[in-house]
């Protein structure tokens, strides 16, 4: 079946995600954060777009973007192919990085602007990783707190909002928001420590390191990882398996025991805190 082209946004304003294929991480560590940015820095120079807000999460990342003088399409395309180059290369991995396709919303109200503009920087806070937006080192939220930002265009919702500290109040406001996301997406879900005991079983120090085992070394893995308490999903993100690989695995290891307990989601206890320092 043929794509469907996408809508244009009569505000020129998108929310957009990417995520990493299979939902494994596209981060293992700072580096590759810092890396991904200045690809932002290099690709806005020539496609001329305006971010508005950005999130950088283990393994997806969210942005609102007013395009330049190109498309999403092709802004997108020339982001995500220079920083998979650089990764595969960098991890020693080979094929795609990211979901083949970004999904992406047009904004067309100041109403839904301020919506998708708290969601995206409330997300570290909503995954349980810190405790308030600014501790959360990864995202344009400083640059909001700090009243400049020198990737993030920030004059737009400080105008929505008249004052800084109008607009603070609002980003810190607990809420239900709903946006453009992940149907399945659990934000229980504590990675660092689930990477933790997954590297002190497999030693494998990164998704590409897992991913060049044996097939089969892989499905025991798994099970013995999924033994430790970890979940289904969590196992897919982090170790680049997709989940039906993961779930025939653990039934088969179920089945082979006579186990009839169901198979259930679980989610770790402690989570990782990024020094607030940097200003995007």
């Amino acid at each position: 079946m043929p794509r469907t082209a996408r809508k244009a946004a009569g505000s020129n304003i998108y929310h957009v995600m990417l995520r990493g294929i299979n939902r494994q991480n596209i981060f293992e560590e700072d580096e590759d954060r810092f890396r991904f940015l200045d690809t932002i820095i290099r690709c806005r120079e020539v496609s001329e777009f305006r971010l508005h807000a950005f999130v950088l999460m283990s393994n997806h990342i969210h942005f609102l973007i007013e395009p330049g003088n190109e498309p999403l399409d092709v802004i997108f395309k020339r982001i995500c192919t220079s920083y998979a180059v650089w990764y595969n290369r960098k991890y020693q991995r080979a094929g795609h990085l990211f979901q083949d396709r970004f999904r992406s919303e047009s904004v067309e109200t100041d109403l839904y602007y301020t919506t998708v503009l708290r969601y995206i920087l409330q997300n570290p806070v909503k995954a349980g990783i810190v405790a308030r937006p600014g501790d959360y080192r990864w995202s344009s939220y400083l640059a909001y707190e700090k009243g400049r930002g020198t990737l993030t265009y920030t004059q737009f919702a400080r105008d929505l909002f008249g004052s800084q500290e109008t607009l603070l109040e609002y980003l810190a406001q607990e809420n239900d928001d709903s946006v453009m996301d992940e149907p399945d997406h659990d934000w229980r879900l504590r990675d660092d420590a689930a990477r933790e005991k997954i590297f002190k079983i497999t030693q494998c120090a990164s998704v590409s390191d897992f991913q060049k085992l044996d097939f089969e070394a892989q499905k025991e893995y798994a099970r013995k990882i999924y033994a430790e308490g970890l979940s289904m999903g969590q196992i897919a993100r982090l170790t680049g398996m997709s989940k039906a690989t993961v779930f025939r695995a653990i039934k088969k290891s179920d089945d082979e025991s006579d186990g009839k307990a169901e198979l259930l989601l679980r989610e770790s206890e402690t989570a990782t805190y990024y020094d607030a320092g940097v200003i995007w």
